[in-house]
């Protein structure tokens, strides 16, 4: 796993359309239901993985924008080295993008919440998480945060087309971690 960055959510409870009782709340890698701090990326601070090296750049935004990040939690992610092509059946190398300075300084605490797969169509920044953003939960076990329990159950349902047909790829698997702030 490769240390990815971090970003600052507000963590939404299960909406009533995902049918997946064991679920309390969305802890996705994508913005789609429990938002990203602010639309971050108009200001180019982030690595080239399109999260942030440290919380200090966020906490730096957030105060020239005056958001209060009270109501927001922190979250630190690491990514698996190869991204799943659903198309061609294979899983394939990726980088970071190098236009982007990228140099993580992954958390001193952390706590494994576990495991998203991601859509990265446009190659750059997080888009969805079938999981959530496309109900797979209501069919795939998933833990309270509406997370997969490891890396191996990632590979393993990305192999067996369990994503197939949601959106489109490729697929890359993020393990995703609660800090605290900085």
């Amino acid at each position: 796993m490769l240390p990815a960055g971090f970003i600052a959510k507000k963590v939404e409870t299960r909406p009533q359309w995902l049918n997946a009782q064991g679920v309390a709340d969305l802890y996705s890698v994508s913005g789609c239901l429990s938002e990203y701090f602010c639309d971050y990326v108009r200001y180019w601070k982030h690595n080239g993985f399109w999260l942030f090296d440290n919380p200090a750049a966020i906490t730096e935004i957030a105060a020239a924008e005056s958001i209060d990040l009270s109501g927001h939690r922190l979250f630190y992610y690491e990514v698996y080295e190869q991204e799943f092509d659903a198309d061609d059946r294979c899983w394939r190398s990726f980088e970071p993008e190098k236009s982007f300075t990228t140099h993580v300084e992954p958390p001193g605490a952390k706590r494994l919440e576990g495991y998203d797969v991601v859509t990265f169509s446009a190659e750059t920044s997080p888009e969805c998480s079938p999981l959530s953003c496309n109900s797979l939960a209501q069919k795939i076990p998933v833990n309270a945060h509406c997370l997969l329990p490891s890396l191996e159950d990632a590979i393993r349902l990305l192999e067996a087309g369990a994503f197939d047909n949601a959106e489109p790829g490729p697929y890359r698997i993020f393990a995703v971690y609660s800090c605290d702030a900085a």
